[in-house]
């Protein structure tokens, strides 16, 4: 609702803007001595006015949008660090700790050195060519492994749901893919009565369905750093200090 004093103030401008307009073209009346004139250059004046506001119309949508746009996706990036501090750090620890095929993600490890451009290029790589993952596990050391991933994503699957059911996520597949990937993995898991007791095709299996989640999260990582970089330049310090793709990270700050 307008209060009173909101419309008068606006009804006050509106009066005085007429009463200028008036006393404007009665001058150029007076001085040109021509009415016929001024009425007929202030009925083309009037006829642009539609298409004026048309214009103006779509240029402040197009504006309005293209803000709306913007927040949408600051508050994804927002939601994206919080998965991470959760668990998407924990869980890309264990499963790069684990991975035979390092190739991928060997320059991770120098990431206090990269520029936007390295970050930028990084991610044409890695959507072109996802992290891949390959493991060869036997026995306890296969359980571990399994048991490490399924507590991390089990304990945290109310808070995967309420992530899907963010409608601001639909703004960004890639995060949704994510986070879809990580539920199918919560339920491939949690249907196994005995992670201790799996068949060497039903690991691969499993091994794919990891390998999936790995190559989103490896992604997504380095999407919320470049975010961090670009935007936010103290707070990737913290995550540098904690990269777990660097065996020498440490969250203590020495030097």
């Amino acid at each position: 609702m307008i209060s009173e004093n909101g419309w008068s103030w606006k009804v006050k401008f509106a009066v005085v803007m007429l009463i200028i307009a008036v006393l404007f073209f009665a001058s150029r009346i007076v001085v040109s001595g021509d009415p016929e004139e001024v009425i007929s250059y202030l009925w083309k004046q009037i006829g642009f006015i539609p298409i004026n506001i048309i214009i103006v119309a779509f240029l402040i949508d197009s504006i309005m949008s293209k803000k709306e746009h913007e927040a949408i996706l600051e508050k994804i990036d927002m939601i994206m660090g919080t998965f991470f501090t959760k668990m998407g750090n924990d869980l890309i620890y264990i499963i790069s700790q684990k991975n035979e095929y390092k190739h991928d993600t060997k320059d991770f490890e120098s990431l206090r050195d990269w520029d936007d451009k390295d970050y930028k290029h990084k991610l044409k790589e890695l959507k072109k060519h996802p992290a891949e993952f390959k493991i060869s596990l036997k026995g306890e050391e296969r359980a571990e492994f399994l048991n490490e991933v399924y507590s991390i994503v089990h304990k945290n699957q109310d808070f995967l749901i309420n992530l899907i059911d963010n409608p601001n996520l639909l703004e960004k597949d890639e995060f949704s893919g994510l986070l879809l990937a990580l539920l199918h993995l919560d339920e491939e898991l949690s249907r196994r009565k005995d992670l201790s007791n799996i068949c060497d095709t039903d690991f691969n299996h499993l091994m794919g369905d990891i390998g999936r989640v790995y190559g989103h999260l490896v992604y997504e990582w380095v999407y919320y750093l470049r975010y961090l970089n670009k935007f936010y330049p103290y707070m990737i310090s913290l995550a540098i200090r904690t990269n777990p793709f660097d065996c020498k990270a440490e969250v203590c700050v020495l030097e």
